[in-house]
This record gives C-alpha cells, sequence and structure tokens, in this order.
C-alpha cells in the first residue's frame, strides 16, 4: 500500500493509540491514526510514568518525557480541621541508583503535555492525529480490513490491512470484535478527580497535600505547574457525596475544596473534572484476525499504584515491533499471536496488585501507602520468561513452573524474557566515532541488537559469520570486550565493537572471565535469547523470521 493509503489503521489518539504508531512509523510502516474528539484532550490524567516506562520512551527517543517530568513530591497529611503537619511521606518507592538502571525514580508529566510531545513526534514522519473522526464500524477478511468512519457527518470507507483499537475503556474496537470484558465495576468506589487554579494560604507548593480520610472525605491536591503556577491535580474522595451531582456544578466543587482544606482559599478556575467509579476488568484476549487492541481499550482498573497509563503504552511497544516485521514480510502471522500471549499474563498481575492497594488505602488509616512504596511499582521486573518466543539455553526448563508476570527486579539473576539491562561507559573502537556510550544507546525499536560478549574479537567470529544471513536493517550486532582489552585489529563485520571500561555491562549481564555468551535484545528492549552461540542464535531467530 501506498503512504497516502497506510496499511495500519489506529483508532484512538491517547498515549497508547500514539506509542503504538510512533513505533510504527519508526519501523517504516505508515500509519493513520484517529481520534472521535474534536481537540486533544485535557488534564494530568495518567501523570505518573514510572522507570520502564521511561526506558521505552528512550528507546523511542522522546527524551522530552524524562527531561520535563517532575519527581513527585513528598505528601502533606495534616491534622483534622488544621494545617498542623501530621506525617510526611513519599508515595514512590525508594530505589538506589545502579549503572544498570538508568531511570531509577518516576516522573509526573501529564498526559495532555504527554499527548502534545507525541504528536509532534508523530509529524516528523508527516503523520498526524485526524481529529474528530470516529470508527463506526468495521469487517475484515484473510486479506484486510474494511472500516466506516464519519467525520462532520460525512462517511467513509477506509481499506487497511490492520486495525488498532486503543479507543478507551468504551472501544468500538473491542465491542466489534466481540471480545468479553469480565471483571467488576465497585459502585462503592467514586472518586473526582480533575485539574484545578487556587491558592491557599500556607498551602506550600513543595508538597502534594491530603486533607481528610478515606471513610469520611479526602481532598488531595498535587502542585502541577504544567496548567499555571496557581495549577493542582485534585482528587476528592466522598462515599456520602452525589458526585454525579458534584461534577455538574463548579460551585459544588469550590464549596467541598473549601470545607476540607482550613485555610483561606482563592480560586481562580477549575480546568476540568470527571467523576471516576473503579472498574478492574480486562480482555479475554487482545486481537482477533487482523485486528487489536490495547490500553484502556483491553483493561480499565482503578488509579491506585499508577500502572494504568504505563501499561497501556507497553502493550503498544510489545504490538508495534511484531506488526512492523509482519507487515514488512520478514514474520510470520503468527508471531502476532505472542502480543496476546505476553501481555495478558502481565495486565492479569497489574490488576491484582491494584486492586491490592486501592483495598489497604480504604481500609488502613496509612491510605495503602505500605504498598504503594513497594519497587515492584517501578515495573522492571516485568518479564515474559514463559514466552514461546524466548530462548535460554543457560536455564533448565521446568514444566509447570508458576508464571510471575511481573516480576521483581533482581540483579543477580537475569533470563531471556527479562528487561534488558543497560551499562553506561562502553567505548566504541573501530568503525569511525558514533554517539553510543552506553548499552540502552543500540536498543531501538526497528532492531533485534545481537551483543556478542567475548573475551576477544576472533571469538565472536563464527556467530558474526551467521548473522551475515539476516536481514541488515533489523538485526545488527555489538561485539562487547572485557575491560583493559587492547584491540589491535578492528576489521570485523559487527556493527559496533564495544569495550566493557568499567566493566558494568559484564556485570549487568552475569558475565564471567573468558566466557563467550550471546544476547539477542529485542526491539522492545526485552532479552529475547541467552544461548552459547551461533547454533542458538539462529534457532531464536527461527522463531521471528520466516526462512532464512
Amino acid at each position: 500500500m501506498s503512504s497516502t493509503h497506510p496499511p495500519v489503521l489506529v483508532v484512538g489518539a491517547g498515549p497508547a493509540g500514539l506509542v503504538a504508531a510512533l513505533t510504527l512509523l519508526q519501523n517504516g510502516i505508515p500509519v493513520r491514526i484517529i481520534d472521535k474528539d474534536p481537540n486533544p484532550r485535557m488534564g494530568q490524567r495518567g501523570a505518573r510514568i514510572w522507570p520502564r516506562t521511561l526506558e521505552l520512551f528512550n528507546f523511542l527517543n522522546v527524551p522530552e518525557v524524562n527531561d520535563l517530568g517532575k519527581r513527585a513530591p513528598l505528601i502533606r497529611s495534616y491534622k483534622p480541621g488544621t494545617l498542623e503537619v501530621l506525617r510526611e511521606f513519599s508515595m514512590v518507592p525508594h530505589m538506589e541508583p545502579t549503572p544498570a538502571v538508568p531511570f531509577h525514580f518516576p516522573k509526573a508529566l501529564g498526559q495532555q503535555l504527554l499527548d502534545v510531545i507525541l504528536r509532534r513526534h508523530l509529524e516528523k514522519f508527516c503523520c498526524s492525529v485526524e481529529m474528530g473522526t470516529e470508527l463506526r464500524s468495521f469487517e475484515q477478511s484473510e486479506e484486510g480490513v474494511t472500516a466506516v468512519l464519519e467525520r462532520n457527518g460525512i462517511l467513509e470507507t477506509f481499506d487497511t490491512k490492520w486495525l488498532i483499537g486503543t479507543d478507551g475503556a468504551k472501544s468500538v474496537v473491542r465491542k466489534q470484535l466481540g471480545l468479553t470484558f469480565l471483571g467488576e465495576t465497585r459502585d462503592d468506589i467514586r472518586i473526582i478527580t480533575g485539574d484545578i487554579c487556587l491558592k491557599g494560604v500556607g498551602l506550600s507548593r513543595a508538597y502534594w497535600h491530603s486533607f481528610g480520610t478515606f471513610d469520611e472525605r479526602l481532598i488531595s491536591l498535587r502542585p502541577t505547574d504544567e496548567i499555571g503556577e496557581d495549577g493542582w491535580q485534585l482528587f476528592i474522595f466522598g462515599s456520602d457525596l452525589d458526585l454525579t451531582k458534584v461534577v455538574q456544578s463548579e460551585e459544588l466543587i469550590f464549596e467541598i475544596v473549601a470545607s476540607l482544606i482550613p485555610t483561606e482559599v482563592t480560586f481562580n478556575k477549575l480546568v476540568w473534572v470527571s467523576e471516576f467509579r473503579a472498574n478492574i476488568r480486562m480482555v479475554n484476549k487482545l486481537s482477533e484476525g487482523r485486528c487489536f487492541v490495547a490500553g484502556d481499550a483491553a483493561h480499565v482498573h482503578n488509579p491506585t499504584g499508577g500502572q494504568g497509563l504505563n501499561s497501556s503504552v507497553q502493550d503498544a511497544f510489545n504490538l508495534g515491533w511484531k506488526l512492523a516485521l509482519v507487515e514488512k514480510g520478514l514474520a510470520d502471522k503468527s508471531l502476532l499471536e505472542t502480543y496476546s500471549a505476553e501481555r495478558l499474563p502481565v495486565i492479569s498481575e497489574m490488576l491484582e496488585m491494584t486492586s491490592a492497594i486501592l483495598k489497604q488505602a480504604l481500609t488502613s488509616k496509612t491510605g495503602g501507602s505500605t504498598i504503594r512504596r513497594n519497587p515492584i511499582l517501578f515495573m522492571l521486573g516485568i518479564n515474559c520468561r514463559f514466552s514461546t518466543i524466548v530462548l535460554d539455553e543457560f536455564v533448565t526448563p521446568i514444566e509447570g513452573r508458576p508464571i510471575n508476570a511481573y516480576g521483581v527486579l533482581d540483579e543477580g539473576h537475569l533470563e531471556a524474557g527479562d528487561r534488558a539491562p543497560d551499562a553506561p561507559d562502553v567505548l566504541q573502537v573501530g568503525h569511525g566515532v558514533s554517539d553510543v556510550k552506553t548499552l540502552f544507546d543500540l536498543y531501538r525499536p526497528w532492531y533485534h541488537t545481537v551483543l556478542v560478549f567475548a573475551p576477544d574479537l576472533a571469538d565472536a567470529i563464527p556467530i558474526l559469520g551467521a548473522l551475515e544471513a539476516y536481514n541488515k536493517s533489523v538485526v545488527r550486532s555489538a561485539v562487547v570486550l572485557p575491560s583493559l582489552t587492547s584491540v589491535t585489529h578492528v576489521a570485523s563485520s559487527a556493527d559496533f565493537i564495544l569495550v566493557d571500561q568499567e566493566g558494568y555491562a559484564y556485570s549487568a549481564y552475569l558475565m564471567e572471565a573468558g566466557q563467550t555468551k550471546v544476547f539477542v535484545i529485542r526491539p522492545d528492549g526485552v532479552i529475547g535469547a541467552i544461548v552459547h552461540g551461533a547454533e542458538g542464535m539462529k534457532k531464536y531467530f527461527s522463531g521471528i523470521f520466516l526462512d532464512v
């Protein structure tokens, strides 16, 4: 298909849809992306970006997310009816920085700004979101998908090869595919969330403020300069409140806020507000034929733990590189089945965890802060060790081994299916000068990166020779040599020859002196294979690519 008739239609232009589109575009796959809303969404929804997702944006070459994101301030809770501080605590788990984890704390960045950033990156590929364009219906066959779109009352029939539904909790794509959306709606848990501009005497913008209790009424105000120097992200909890009525009245919002904050408050503007119900649901599968769902179209949950947006963009990233290889004719359609197989266990465990946080928040005087401070929330332990397309020749398969898809980050253990660690201070030799200074500089959504750890270049020759059979546009290689290695002869077919100057790479990848080992890093920054040499590498790629 020509670039004027893209092979992929993305329905819904929130973070999941934008990441799916950007991943495909960076892989050279043209995309059409639409959204039924006539204007971009406002607000600080999904403001917490966890380290695993910061890594994802690093691979996508979107540095603005980390650069513009802010560290979450300490939370201050107060004695009832006063501005006397009861306690200060962090909502964020503590993690010591290590060379293997370059992003070791989350950043706060509202979805409104995140969407702007991602749309700007789409525009670099001459792709823009078509606002006010709604998917009405679609049909699919073995050859493609025919979608009926509506814009300004005018219907359009659009033929494409693939359809990705990132169209939210009320997803048209999910409903028309007939996917189940099982779970529960917690009508007893209702939250008002929004953005508000106000000033309060004695209300420092250096803190995140919490007044009241979950079992009665509670208000939370997080300072956010994204909407102004007097801007706050607002949460109101109240079992006795008629929230449906409250969200329809700016005056009522102001009254509730003023009643809970024991100081003089000047209200300037209610930017937006919405009622939120705790829905905890997920689909039975993430695809049907040539159509897929991701993000809120596939799973919804309560906001505790801040995992939703992060899970959504990780869905899109997992799908994007696989769909690109299939569309390029380099992989069989069966590769797309691993999207559901790899992501559903992660989502299932995520829903259980966020539900546990909510339960503790409602029953504990600490507001669930114990679970919230668990480093599992960083999402660095998420893995697909159980996937049919990962290969580890150093782990003995165990039948019936339980799936722990959310996992925990254990820098003393590494398997295929795990997150690939970073390592700084690598020195490139030969092949001129490049910007590669860390292993993360190598990982990109359009490449499998083959890391050959070897005592010297001679030991890497058989592996590099086997790599000659693969398409250079989607596979590249790096030989990683130990520190203090003297490279006198650099003629090599490797794309990169790196010397691990400080030993960080050998430490992160648990390499022993004198050992040769191959790590295949997938385009999503996951270790696809850990193998002894060329034969294992070829076995891994036989599960990804069509016959070479």
